[in-house]
């Protein structure tokens, strides 16, 4: 059983990417998560299942809770006997509080660690390609809060000291009081030409940056209503943004990209996607669920020496036959003398997890390749297994047994729909800001057809993107009555990708 302690983590600025090792090693031991509104939801996942999760952020300035009640829930949870996380925007100890939260334990004798994030100010900065420092432009960099405490009654900022003594300086919160803090830097001395960055969401594929200087940045601000959560970066070296300038100007930049995919399919080409700087928003439309009867499958791998070819067209397929293998207490060794085709370099290498090298791995990544391939080897008197999902299609099972061929198809696995589409996505829809859709099977495009209702979704999609990983999808989405503009050459998640940023780079 663990002991209690508390773990004021510092979550980073925003990209999940960003937390420490300790830090995640620390989010997945704890029994309790408290976070705060900058924290990225995302590292919630590193939480065990078990954890309770407690939200404990305020938006500008809008508490869900009071610091002081904050420090009594910390305190009340670890007293409790639990592992208490406390995840926190940035780092822990600066502008974030977290000096006051372990005062609070101190007090209470409990005992806590802290573990130090990437803060907004240096994050922030070098997302938007902003050396704080350079040799040839300034050496030093103040960090100075720009929503001071609203109790006190005069500003203890030494402005005269801070306008002349710093080259950098960055402020955090201070977009609300970005008049003032312009204004008090000029009358104490500062150019007022002296350049100016404001950054909003920094290190989130929403990333913004405004540009300008002293005399304007404010003015700036105003016209295009920038606003919170955002740091405020003053000095010289905002001029080496255009030359450095490396995250948000990747071809995805700004887009937002849906994913439909299952669940636990749809990271990888959501990874993919964000290394191209997308927004990504999942939306599973896929349910991969085992069968309610295997037999069939069962029994055909109970005599599995006696046939020619095993087909897996899909790393769902290759996941359930060896499922069902170890279910029957064999292991890869039962496939012997049987060849093992396989569709598409996805599939090849799942298989190779489990020992086996695809003995055919047909150009055309889909049903008719592995017709064609198998017709040119010869396939009339042989035995074939084909596990497959309960939605396929009958062009292998009907196109091989033409050609002589004996073909066993039992079910594998079971493509069912979620319980609805999370209302999220469907206000993202609604406001645009999912630019672009991708459908990487036939399933996903009629689950998503059946989960929205077919005229809510054309209207939806209108001026949207669609993006379809090869001519059967493609097919499904007009027959929808959708206009494909994104077709891969090659049916691959990395091929898909590059078409996507190729679109959005013309």
């Amino acid at each position: 059983m663990n002991k209690p302690i508390v773990y004021l983590i510092g979550a980073g600025p925003g990209d999940p990417g960003l937390i420490t090792v300790r830090g995640k090693s620390c989010l997945e031991r704890s029994d309790v998560v408290l976070y705060d509104y900058l924290a990225n939801h995302r590292l919630l996942e590193y939480a065990p299942p078990h954890a309770e999760l407690i939200y404990a952020g305020k938006v500008g300035g809008a508490h869900n809770r009071e610091q002081g009640q904050i420090n009594e829930l910390i305190v009340a949870k670890a007293r409790e006997g639990k592992v208490v996380a406390r995840l926190k925007g940035g780092d822990p100890f600066v502008f974030g509080r977290g000096g006051e939260e372990c005062e609070a334990l101190v007090e209470a004798s409990i005992p806590f660690e802290i573990v130090p994030g990437v803060t907004a100010g240096i994050g922030a900065a070098a997302y938007a390609g902003i050396p704080l420092t350079h040799r040839d432009v300034t050496t030093s960099v103040a960090f100075v809060t720009g929503h001071e405490h609203p109790d006190k009654g005069n500003s203890e900022i030494d402005w005269e000291k801070l306008s002349l003594g710093s080259g950098t300086v960055v402020f955090y919160m201070g977009v609300r009081n970005l008049t003032q803090i312009t204004a008090n830097l000029i009358h104490h001395g500062r150019s007022p030409e002296t350049p100016v960055a404001l950054i909003r969401w920094g290190t989130r594929p929403e990333q913004e940056v405004l540009t300008g200087t002293l005399a304007d940045i404010a003015g700036k601000a105003r016209k295009v209503s920038f606003k919170p959560p955002a740091i405020t970066i003053v000095g010289e070296v905002v001029n080496l943004r255009e030359s450095l300038r490396w995250f948000d100007n990747r071809p995805l930049s700004g887009k937002g990209i849906l994913v439909t995919r299952s669940v636990d399919q749809s990271s990888e080409f959501s990874g993919l996607l964000r290394e191209k700087g997308g927004t990504v928003f999942e939306c599973p439309t896929i349910s991969i669920i085992s069968p309610l009867e295997s037999s069939e499958l069962d029994g055909a791998i109970a005599t599995l020496s006696s046939f020619d070819w095993l087909i897996l067209t899909s790393v769902n397929a290759v996941s359930h036959f060896f499922q069902r293998l170890t279910a029957s207490t064999l292991d890869s060794r039962a496939i012997g003398r049987c060849k093992v085709a396989a569709v598409g370099p996805k599939t090849a290498e799942a298989l190779r997890s489990h020992g086996i090298i695809a003995d055919l791995v047909p150009t055309d990544y889909k049903a008719e390749g592995v017709v064609d391939a198998l017709r040119r080897l010869g396939i009339d008197g042989k035995k074939i297994l084909y596990p497959r999902g309960d939605r396929a299609r009958e062009t292998i099972r009907t196109e091989l047994t033409a050609l002589g061929a004996e073909v066993a198809a039992p079910v594998a696995y079971c493509n069912v729909l979620p319980a609805g589409v999370p209302p999220e996505i469907l206000e993202a829809l609604e406001k645009k800001l999912i630019h672009c859709v991708t459908f990487t099977s036939s399933s996903t495009v009629r689950n998503m057809a059946e989960l929205v209702g077919e005229n809510r979704l054309l209207h939806l999609l209108e001026g949207v993107i669609i993006a379809a990983i090869g001519p059967i999808t493609a097919a499904s989405c007009r027959d929808l009555g959708l206009e494909v503009h994104i077709e891969p050459k090659k049916y691959t998640l990395e091929m898909m990708t590059d078409a996507i940023a190729h679109h959005f780079s013309d």
